[in-house]
């Protein structure tokens, strides 16, 4: 994991008076899924770099200019992240 990225964007998220450690529920075929932010944003600080700098350019976007869509922002990359991880099988990611 890349504390940098993980900072940075944790960083991002109090500045705006979020809490990182706050939930999001998703529902995937009736079974509740319960993440952190954190746990969003370091599924995506372990990712390629692109991917890295993809993420944090548009949380940082998103918090300068539509600070009140970041909650949307981050259930929508959770989501994301469920179901990449859903389809692939993908035994590493543990929610």
């Amino acid at each position: 994991m890349d504390t940098n990225i993980t900072e940075i964007c944790k960083n991002i998220l109090m500045t705006k008076n979020i809490n990182p450690a706050s939930t999001i529920e998703y529902d995937v075929n009736g079974q509740v899924h319960t993440v952190t932010l954190e746990w969003i944003i370091e599924a995506y600080a372990g990712g390629n770099d692109k991917t890295k700098a993809l993420f944090l350019s548009s949380l940082q976007t998103i918090a300068d200019t539509h600070a009140g869509n970041i909650k949307k922002y981050f259930e929508d990359m959770g989501q994301l992240v469920i179901l990449t991880s859903f389809s692939e099988n993908d035994t590493n990611i543990s929610l």
